[in-house]
């Protein structure tokens, strides 16, 4: 097994780029390895580390298909639906409460 070469924050060679990156450019990683890590040093904790790819290897970003474009608005409708009162909240309901806001907290919504 082989260690990666390991490059500071922002020192990383020019050609290789991150998942976001190549995710910018419209581009994938395409099934090629990882060559190199770069590490941000964070206070009180490990270092902040993410993989590099060579951008000349990735692959163009799939496009949406109209079966995955449907497949993708439902289940963010399904994340908006309360399930109490089923409607659509207009955001993302929160797991902690796992209700709309309205219906975890149905006497804080009169007195205000």
């Amino acid at each position: 097994m082989t260690t990666l070469p390991v490059y500071t924050w922002r020192l990383a060679p020019d050609g290789l780029a991150t998942r976001r990156q190549l995710r910018a450019a419209g581009l994938r990683p395409g099934g090629q390895d990882v060559v190199a890590q770069v590490e941000r040093p964070r206070y009180r904790r490990g270092p902040l580390v993410a993989f590099l790819y060579r951008i000349e290897l990735a692959r163009p970003v799939r496009p949406m298909t109209p079966a995955k474009a449907a497949a993708l608005a439902k289940a963010n409708a399904a994340r908006r639906t309360c399930p109490r009162c089923s409607t659509d909240a207009g955001y993302v309901i929160p797991a902690s409460l796992g209700m709309c806001v309205p219906c975890a907290y149905p006497d804080e919504q009169h007195a205000a």
